[in-house]
């Protein structure tokens, strides 16, 4: 009996003990996350998502507000659409969100998420960045190249000049601004001029396209077993498929660039007349001092990566505060530039041509986001301005330019990651009376 009255103080002293430590202890605040739409089961929003992805996002951002949440499948997604929102991001979690989500495009097309723009941030990721940086993108790099750039330009301007000699003619664009830049690119990487649109381009040119073409919508296809694991199984649409057939082509023609440097010692000419190493040289170069980790699948990662495939979001190390929302680790994080240049609380009349608005002006960060922000902007923003400019200011003073008809030109959207037109750019061309004689002699 007394060993019975022993044990039920004994409890009763414990469970006390218990309920006066909960007593003590604050009530924890609810935790405050952003504004979602109601999610269905299993699926959570992917049922709202509708292509064009950032004009959805902009019309849930105009009823949910600049920072709200979705749910694909089971992971959760941040949705940013005001500076503001932005710079408190990038000011405060830049580190945290440095990483990239595990999607199925990473394993099969970007070399098993090693690549820049798939590997989750940490030493690997830095010494990439750091590579491209000196490589490619330095200043030292970019003045050296100058000379691919200009050659390139030339042979744009050649292209057009047959065509539109002496009256207007109708120009499609989009190839031939794209035969400039993946020219530019390639020459750069590999020392060869391996990409065009002209009638003697050879049968590997135009697989080299449709294999580049493929690359880039297949970086930025969502395949739903990315967010719904249990449906991992299933391909829907046959997209791992259609991946591995790709990465396997795209993998011969980048082995074919590597063995050709590695046999070759390829140089590329720059503005002063001499040489310089290939990219892909300089890293046949360090191969050899450090093999197991400058690998061939390393080096075809590097190549891929300079912009011939899209970025994609970005994703959470861990827990964070963004505008008095809490955020969970792991989470997805989208920046929707798109509708922050288009915002008319951002920009006057944010929709129309109007060039002068940044004359004499210093525009704020987070309203102007070409090349992305933080770790994971865009190392090749030197490279694309020296680029465009070069070009465009070429364009305009060699050629007159037309629409093709009275109507508006169509600016349509299309899908994928990287946004483009959904129709190709066509215009009225034609060379200017006083630069005939210049064009000739290109």
């Amino acid at each position: 009996m007394e060993q019975t009255w022993f044990y039920l103080i004994s409890i009763a002293s414990i469970l006390s003990l218990l309920l006066l430590r909960l007593l003590q202890q604050k009530p924890s605040s609810p935790k405050i996350t952003p504004p979602s739409p109601p999610p269905l089961p299993i699926i959570g929003h992917l049922h709202l998502i509708k292509q064009p992805l950032h004009r959805t996002l902009e019309k849930l951002s105009q009823q949910y507000g600049p920072i709200f949440t979705l749910r694909f499948g089971s992971r959760p997604v941040l949705i940013l659409s005001s500076p503001s929102a932005i710079e408190e991001l990038f000011s405060k979690n830049d580190l945290i969100f440095a990483n990239r989500p595990r999607r199925l495009a990473g394993k099969h097309i970007h070399y098993n998420y090693t690549t820049i723009g798939s590997s989750s941030y940490g030493e690997h990721w830095r010494d990439l960045r750091r590579l491209t940086t000196l490589e490619i993108f330095s200043t030292t790099k970019l003045n050296l190249f100058l000379g691919i750039r200009q050659e390139e330009v030339r042979s744009l301007l050649r292209n057009l000049f047959r065509s539109s000699r002496k009256s207007f003619v109708k120009i499609e664009m989009k190839s031939r601004i794209s035969t400039m830049l993946y020219n530019t690119i390639m020459r750069i990487l590999s020392g060869k001029r391996y990409y065009g649109i002209d009638e003697e381009d050879s049968e590997e040119a135009g697989e080299f396209r449709d294999i580049i073409r493929n690359v880039s919508e297949l970086s930025g296809a969502l395949h739903l077993g990315d967010f719904v694991p249990s449906l991992r199984w299933v391909d829907f649409g046959k997209l791992e498929k259609r991946m591995l057939t790709t990465k396997k082509k795209m993998d011969a023609i980048f082995q074919g660039l590597i063995d050709e440097n590695r046999s070759e010692d390829t140089e590329v000419s720059h503005s002063n007349g001499g040489k310089a190493k290939s990219m892909i040289n300089s890293m046949l170069g360090l191969q050899n001092s450090d093999p197991q980790y400058y690998s061939d699948e390393i080096i075809k990662g590097t190549i891929l990566t300079n912009r011939i495939s899209p970025n994609c979001p970005t994703s959470s190390s861990d827990d964070c505060t963004i505008g008095g929302f809490q955020v969970e680790r792991g989470t997805m994080l989208f920046v929707n530039a798109w509708g922050i240049h288009r915002d008319p609380k951002v920009w006057e009349d944010p929709t129309s041509f109007r060039p002068e608005r940044f004359e004499g002006v210093e525009i704020e960060a987070y309203k102007l986001l070409p090349f992305g922000i933080g770790r994971r902007s865009c190392p090749g923003m030197g490279l694309a301005n020296r680029v465009v400019g070069l070009a465009l200011a070429t364009l305009i003073q060699c050629f007159e330019w037309e629409r093709i008809s009275e109507e508006l030109v169509d600016m349509c959207e299309g899908q994928g990651v990287v946004i483009s037109k959904a129709k190709p750019l066509e215009a009225m061309c034609r060379a200017r009376e006083r630069m005939v004689n210049v064009l000739s002699e290109l």
